[in-house]
């Protein structure tokens, strides 16, 4: 369009416009100054770019979906000239520094942004300028486009951003290397899990943004595969560190996992009426005022409709109706859309609704397929009428529409017969393609074909094996409309049900079983269902009834023959017991039903049934059975796997330290972040109960980071109260009410009584800590009131000493008697060492003065090599007892060792009391040395203790799934933090005081 001898380009609905004296081009709106406006100092405003800094080469030879695709052909805008003209873009001046301003600070730490609006808000045409930004500062640009016909391709957005960098992907360690490799195809072994082909993904593009800071532009973003749009969340995440920025840009209405990554939003607002004014002015500059009056009224400030709408009026002898302004304004937009199809030729309009529905944009495609369905021969020449009324862009390798909105409209507008033939002749042409062939077939049908079926569950396999869940749930979806035996199409409903629940999305398994309960599932199938309906409960209503029919499930399910469901059903059914407060019936039928199963007593989904279903009358079992699996470990048993939370339950924490340990590199490996959330959180509630802070510090912080990740909000919560925990250990007040209230606000609407319960144990050591004594039994008491909410049957039994403690500097020992004594019953039943520690010290501290010592003499002489904590509390009081039984001589030393040990483990509060009391004695203490814990974060303290037993920083990266260079930044800021200046260093400074 030209005006008053300007060229006027339009992208994304906004309107774009050259400087005076510069040239224009043909494409899609992009633009670069000449060099000499570029040495003027107009930042922000070159336009050379290409899609990945360098020769894009020949795609990547990969799975049939990737097979010769190359972005960079099938997207024109992807290169821009250095002759084309300079952007205008209409009332986003404001928008346009902020994100440049945003690429500005990619020199000292990286960023991403969402930027969000409503379809031809402009959203496109604002990255394209960031672009040219990034491009004025020497950065490398790599994008990547969500296409709606894309989606069930898994890893299709990934292999646009990574294309241009296929060359280094060789040079990735060897289990990122073969992770990426099977992800797009390369290879045929099976795909790994997401999180470690997104921890090569991101070491890819930190290694290209070492050479040159990195933008990577996103659009369409809500339209990525569900597979590489959680890599782009999960890099997203993590480019404090790296000189990269990334901006995705996402529609109004539509989720995407970028949405869940914590980033920052950019919201496009409509233009004011002075940019709409000015922008419909500059593209229909001849409009009668009446039309003109009522466009800017329709079009609200859109900027796409501001460009399109003036054409629907112009539809019908330049004089056509504009649209009914009552209908939604993407509504509208696309009636504008169809209306240019009305005077297009036939075979034109077969051509454009094959390039809708085809999932690719290869010209030789589309006139393939036209061909067949027309029996009339085309050329790309036939294009030409929809290339000049802009719905469509044609190029050497492909067609591009315009508008996403276009492609809808087209679609919207065709009937169900004019789509299953053109869905009939693209397979017919994709003979080479044979997964994308498939698709088309299937989409071709309105009746049942199981031989299609049959192709699709196969195909689901296959997608699943390579990490695309969704994928796989849209391939059953298809099989089951498909199926013409009602059996085979309730056992693909059930199939894609457990997949959708595998990939965590609730919506999809609602609807799905919804389905399934119309069709006649066999007993198998529907209690396949109640499995997957209990995956998303995670043990919260009611407890007892359902852990109960459960278990009778379960039962059932084992008489014929599958134990594995059975397991499972008993697992959900111990989770009941576990987060509700179960009754002691519906206990023990879980208890008798998974002993009645014929597996081998150390399998570990055995145990943790039986510790979290029963760990009182089934601790003693538990326990034998895990310290003999600790005592062989190479014995060859996949039960070995996992079993920190059974050991956290009955009351092991050193055997839950010790499994946990032995279990976490495995599961770093392997990429499984969601278990390894999980066996972290253990970990962190052991160590914290041994207050071991070395490991409870770092674990916890990285089991709620993981928990976050990976969509498991009780496991959040939890590691977030056992963040809690640990802060009362270290004197932080503050920090454990922060840290309890975020916990709380998760699991009271819920009922989760285990967080409730660590909540209460958090506050009642803070109140401690601080000698608030009555304060301290009120918070611990509520732990023991079956009554109320933070009621837990196994983890009260690990605030007993602390009950005690607070009991008698309170002057409330008679009312912990009942609880003792019920206790005391209990640890006839279970040998759990906590609950048998604990109950040693409450029987010393609780005694009559006069006959105290015995109590302490048992506390003191039982085997707590493993337990510094409890043994120097136990010192502690028996100090305490002895000062006030006037051997003031006698008490220093046990303080004094109280003291010692306290100081190394750096539970300050602890610390302090002790010190008062020594004091108190006539015997001074020298002051608190700062420690690394003192001064490091959580982070910072993870790596620095893996620094210190020799890991590089690649290696710590793996681990932590953290590029190399954020854990040398981390090393940067740890060093002058613990006065060192070399990695040699680190040993000893994590050894003794900082």
């Amino acid at each position: 369009m030209t005006t008053t001898g300007n060229i006027v380009l339009v992208h994304g609905g906004t309107l774009l416009t050259p400087t005076p004296g510069e040239g224009a081009t043909s494409g899609r709106g992009n633009a670069a100054p000449s060099d000499s406006a570029a040495a003027q100092g107009r930042p922000g405003r070159r336009r050379a770019v290409s899609g990945s800094g360098g020769d894009p080469g020949s795609p990547v030879r990969s799975s049939p979906e990737f097979a010769g695709r190359d972005p960079e052909r099938e997207r024109p805008w992807l290169h821009m000239s250095a002759d084309q003209p300079v952007r205008a873009l209409f009332g986003r001046e404001s928008e346009q520094r902020r994100l440049g301003d945003f690429v500005d600070g990619v020199r000292t730490g990286g960023g991403a942004m969402l930027v969000r609006g409503e379809a031809g808000i402009g959203k496109s045409a604002l990255l394209l300028d960031t672009a040219g930004v990034a491009a004025a500062r020497g950065m490398r640009i790599l994008r990547t486009v969500g296409v709606e016909s894309e989606t069930h391709m898994p890893f299709a957005g990934l292999h646009q951003v990574l294309l241009p960098l296929r060359a280094e992907i060789g040079e990735l360690p060897a289990p990122q290397r073969g992770a990426l490799e099977a992800a797009f195809g390369l290879t045929g072994g099976r795909v790994p899990d997401p999180f470690l082909i997104a921890l090569a993904a991101l070491n890819l593009l930190g290694e290209a943004a070492a050479r040159s800071p990195v933008l990577l532009l996103v659009e369409d973003a809500h339209w990525l595969d569900r597979a590489s749009a959680d890599v782009l969340a999960f890099v997203a995440r993590r480019l404090d560190s790296e000189p990269i920025v990334l901006l995705a840009a996402i529609r109004d209405g539509f989720q995407s996992p970028l949405d869940r990554a914590g980033l920052q939003e950019l919201l496009l607002d409509r233009l004011d009426d002075t940019a709409a004014t000015a922008l419909l002015d500059v593209c229909s500059p001849t409009l009668a005022p009446a039309t003109r009056t009522r466009l800017l009224r329709e079009a609200a400030g859109n900027p796409l409709a501001l460009v399109e709408l003036p054409i629907a009026s112009e539809t019908v002898h330049g004089k056509g109706p504009l649209p009914p302004g009552w209908l939604p304004l993407t509504t509208r937009l696309e009636q504008t859309f169809t209306a240019r199809l009305s005077g297009l030729p036939p075979t034109l309009r077969t051509m454009l609704l094959v390039a809708a529905l085809n999932d690719s944009t290869a010209l030789s495609e589309i006139l393939d397929a036209t061909a067949l369905i027309t029996a009339v021969p085309v050329t790309a020449d036939d294009l030409a009428p929809a290339v000049t009324v802009r719905l469509v862009d044609v190029h050497e390798a492909g067609v591009s529409f315009r508008h996403p909105l276009m492609r809808s409209a087209i679609y919207q507008g065709a009937s169900i017969s004019q789509r299953h033939a053109v869905h009939a002749a693209l397979a017919d042409v994709l003979t080479g393609r044979p997964d994308r062939r498939l698709w088309h077939r299937a989409a071709s049908t309105p009746r049942p074909d199981e031989s299609i079926a049959v192709e699709l569950e196969n195909t689901a396999r296959n997608v699943r094996r390579r990490g695309d869940l969704l994928s796989a749930v849209a391939a059953l979806e298809h099989a089951v409309r498909l199926s013409e035996n009602p059996a085979h199409r309730c056992e693909r409903l059930v199939r894609a049900a457990e997949y959708a629940a595998e990939l965590g999305r609730r919506d999809i398994v609602v609807r799905l079983l919804g389905e399934g309960e119309r069709l006649g599932l066999s007993a198998r199938q529907r209690a396949r269902v109640v499995w997957i309906r209990e995956s998303f409960e995670d043990g919260i209503r009611d407890g007892s009834a359902a852990a109960h029919s459960l278990a009778d499930l379960a039962e059932g399910m084992a008489a014929r023959g599958d134990v594995d469901l059975a397991l499972k059903l008993l697992s959900s059914a111990s989770l009941r017991c576990f987060w509700t407060h179960a009754d002691e019936r519906s206990r023990q039928r879980v208890v008798t039903v998974a002993e009645g199963l014929p597996v081998d007593d150390l399998d570990g989904r055995l145990l943790t049934v039986l510790a979290f279903a029963a760990p009182i009358e089934r601790g003693g079992v538990v326990i034998e059975r895990l310290r003999r699996l600790a005592a062989h470990p190479a014995g060859g048993r996949s039960a070995a796997r996992l079993l920190g939370s059974p050991a956290l339950m009955v009351g092991a924490f050193d055997l839950s330290e010790e499994f946990c340990a032995a279990s976490l590199p495995a599961l770093r490996a392997q990429g499984r972040l969601s278990l390894l959330a999980r066996d972290l959180g253990a970990q962190a509630w052991s160590a914290a109960r041994l207050a071991d802070l070395s490991v409870a510090i770092p674990a916890a912080e990285e089991a709620a980071r993981l928990a976050h990740e990976t969509s498991q909000p009780l496991m959040h919560a939890i590691a977030q109260a056992s963040g809690a925990v640990i802060a009362a250990l270290r004197g932080e007040q503050d920090r454990v009410e922060s840290l309890a209230v975020v916990a709380e606000q998760v699991a009271l609407p819920v009922g989760a009584r285990p967080v409730l319960a660590t909540v209460q144990l958090a506050r009642g050591l803070a109140a401690l800590g601080e000698g608030r004594y009555a304060d301290a039994f009120d918070h611990l008491r509520r732990m023991h009131d079956p009554a109320d909410p933070a009621f837990h049957l196994a983890l009260r039994w690990f605030s007993v000493a602390e009950l005690a403690d607070a009991a008698v500097h309170s002057g409330q020992s008679h009312a912990v008697a009942g609880i003792i004594e019920e206790l005391e019953a209990v640890a006839r039943t279970t040998p759990s060492p906590s609950l048998h520690a604990d109950l040693r010290y409450a029987r010393a501290v609780l005694a009559d003065e006069a006959a105290a010592e015995p109590f302490f003499d048992a506390a003191l002489g039982a085997d707590l090599r493993r337990w510094p904590f409890v043994r120097a509390r136990v010192q502690l009081a028996y100090g305490e007892w002895l000062r006030r039984q006037r051997r003031t001589a006698e008490s220093r030393a046990p303080l004094r060792m109280a003291r010692e040990t306290f100081d190394a483990l750096g539970v300050i509060p602890w610390s302090e009391r002790a010190r008062q009391e020594l004091r108190a004695s006539g015997e001074s203490s020298r002051s608190r040395s700062s420690e690394a814990r003192d001064v490091l974060t959580a982070q910072e303290l993870q790596i620095a203790q893996m620094a210190a037993d020799g890991l590089t920083n690649r290696e710590i990266g793996e681990k932590l799934y953290l590029s190399h260079r954020t854990v040398g930044s981390h090393l940067y800021r740890i060093f002058p933090k613990l006065g060192i200046t070399s990695r040699s260093a680190l040993s000893t400074a994590l050894r003794v005081s900082a």
